[in-house]
């Protein structure tokens, strides 16, 4: 059993000015993204140029970071909205919703790929693998805030929580949805794949990583259990992915369109 440390939440404060290391993890992560995008973008036969990274990464970020917002209002927050209409633009106050963020950057991708002229799959296949050290960030980010931990266990890596021993799920979806996740896509991702391939594979192993993790996951006290006594929203939202996953999975080595992100070979 391990204890845990007590972080501050807040990493500094100027006056009246509080910088809180869950923001800090986000701007982690998406320098991370920023700087793996640019590294691939200068490999041999990519069609990407820096210009075009740093355009990509900034409509990312914006649409990751409303998409986010907007997702945890609707999916998880309408009661805190129905009490608080300023409620959804109380960013500060924490709520962002993985799969909101998910939907917001892909927008943000589109927009993105009509501007520049590429197909959306291209871009999405391009960002697939860039999008794990935000989730690994934010993971610790939660973890630092000792919010989202799991059910009450006998483990010997339980972490004793007020009074209570339990799982690490944010360290959990971390290492899977991190880690794990970054390891198996940017390898996937090193060389052609048929479009929305790469898309697929994300989706399929990042939607099975998360409903997993739900199983020892303490669902939000406000929403609980939705049927069954094991069933969460995040499970339910993440079904979707899964099967969407395997679905571009298997249109794309059925068509095999080249990926637009590399020169054709010669």
């Amino acid at each position: 059993m391990l204890t845990y440390p007590g972080f501050n939440p807040i990493a500094l404060e100027l006056g009246p000015v509080k910088i809180h290391w869950y923001g800090i993890m986000y701007l982690f992560g998406f320098a991370a993204g920023w700087w793996l995008a640019r590294r691939r973008a200068a490999q041999p036969h990519s069609t990407w140029k820096p210009n075009d990274v740093d355009d990509f990464v900034f409509f990312s970020m914006v649409g990751g970071i409303l998409g986010g917002r907007i997702g945890y209002v609707l999916f998880y927050g309408l009661k805190f909205w129905a009490l608080d209409p300023w409620y959804p633009v109380k960013i500060w106050e924490g709520g962002m919703a993985i799969h909101g963020g998910f939907i917001g950057g892909i927008a943000a991708i589109c927009v993105f790929a009509l501007r520049r002229g590429r197909r959306p799959g291209d871009v999405c296949d391009f960002g697939a693998p860039l999008v794990a050290p935000g989730l690994f960030f934010g993971r610790i980010g939660n973890f630092i805030n000792s919010e989202l931990w799991g059910k009450v266990t006998t483990v010997p890596w339980g972490f004793r929580v007020d009074g209570q021993v339990r799982h690490p799920s944010q360290l959990y979806e971390a290492g899977l949805e991190g880690l794990l996740l970054f390891t198996v896509m940017w390898w996937f991702t090193s060389r052609p794949r048929p479009r929305l391939a790469p898309s697929g594979l994300f989706l399929l192993i990042y939607g099975t990583a998360r409903f997993l993790v739900e199983f020892v996951r303490v669902p939000d006290q406000h929403i609980g259990y939705l049927a069954g006594g094991w069933l969460t929203e995040g499970q339910l939202l993440s079904v979707p992915m899964i099967i969407i996953g395997a679905a571009f999975l298997a249109w794309a080595y059925r068509t095999r369109a080249p990926s637009g992100n590399f020169t054709p070979a010669r």
